[in-house]
């Protein structure tokens, strides 16, 4: 396989995502979003199984094993998937999107804290500057008051977050982040992607089931093109995004893998513009310039350093530089 292809297959997952977040925001009028998540999950789950079945990998049949796909199930599955639609029922496909992709800097931190990956000053650098690019397409000229006027964030009534798409987005994003610092004990214990389709039926179940028994059932409205959305959403948003994101969890850098889902909101602010109408301020179009150069700093950190050491600068100002670094990543030990 060449090495176009592999990135292809790397960023396929967050390319998905993100138009999958555009195909669910058309169908929730006409359902419930948990219902939404249900179908989303399960089929999918059902599919990386029957997938998993033929190319012959090992079903789990420890204690152990059940015990971590149930809680990446709850983590996941459930609680991921679950505030996901719920947030989504509040928000735009890509401002939704946009919060939910605040998690890198949250795996970041688990990454650095319990498995010891080394982040640097240019991976602090990007995953900084990706916050603050979400933050811009997040809040759009919002933003602008907020950081003329301090004192206008005294104005925000935060009682009713919880009425807002956007803090349920960042629920869903830190359910994301822990979800996926779980796959690499998980992955000891279980195969990947056999786990990847067992959290999705486990997670998903209660989140297809409870909906369904409330009257009118949550498919009495939906129509054809409700069905391919939900269609599209499970086999690409899905099955084929979970399986081939944790398979590269489990085996590769966190951080880096992690940053990539900054491509998300870029995909869903672009098909929601063209399918839903969304359109971008100069703040949010700011924003996705951020967002891009922070996925090229975090994956080309370690080249960035080298570049850094090689460059002809006066000694004072580089070891001062190199001590800050280190002073930093000493701090987050």
């Amino acid at each position: 396989m060449t090495a176009l292809w592999q990135r292809l297959i790397l960023i396929s997952p967050f390319f998905f995502w993100g138009t999958a977040m555009v195909a669910m925001k058309e169908v929730m009028p006409h359902t419930s979003p948990l219902w939404i998540a249900g179908v989303r999950l399960v089929p999918a789950g059902l599919l990386v199984l029957g997938v998993a079945i033929a190319l012959g990998k090992p079903q789990p049949n420890t204690l152990g094993a059940w015990g971590w796909i149930s809680l990446f199930a709850l983590v996941d599955g459930f609680l991921f998937q679950g505030l996901l639609a719920t947030g989504l029922s509040k928000t735009g496909a890509g401002l939704g999107s946009v919060m939910i992709d605040s998690q890198p800097l949250a795996v970041a931190l688990l990454s650095r804290w319990l498995y010891q990956e080394r982040v640097g000053g240019w991976g602090w650098l990007g995953l900084l500057l990706g916050l603050g690019g979400i933050s811009a397409i997040g809040l759009g000229d919002d933003l602008l008051p907020l950081l003329h006027q301090p004192s206008a964030w005294q104005g925000i009534p935060w009682g009713q977050w919880w009425q807002r798409g956007e803090l349920w987005m960042l629920l869903a994003a830190l359910s994301m982040a822990v979800g996926t610092i779980l796959m690499r004990p998980l992955a000891r214990y279980a195969d990947p992607v056999v786990a990847t389709g067992w959290h999705m039926v486990l997670g998903g179940l209660p989140l297809l089931i409870w909906p369904s028994l409330n009257t009118p059932a949550p498919w009495a409205a939906l129509q054809w093109s409700d069905v391919l959305n939900l269609g599209y959403a499970t086999l690409f948003g899905s099955a084929l995004s979970y399986g081939v994101f944790f398979y590269f969890a489990a085996k590769g850098n966190l951080t880096s893998l992690s940053a990539l889902t900054f491509l998300t909101p870029v995909f869903a602010l672009t098909f929601g513009h063209w399918f839903l109408g969304e359109t971008l301020s100069q703040v949010q179009l700011l924003g996705v310039g951020l967002t891009l150069v922070s996925i090229y700093i975090i994956n080309q950190r370690q080249v960035l350093g080298q570049w850094w050491q090689q460059l002809p600068l006066p000694t004072r100002l580089r070891e001062s530089a190199t001590s800050v670094s280190v002073k930093v990543v000493d701090e987050m030990k």
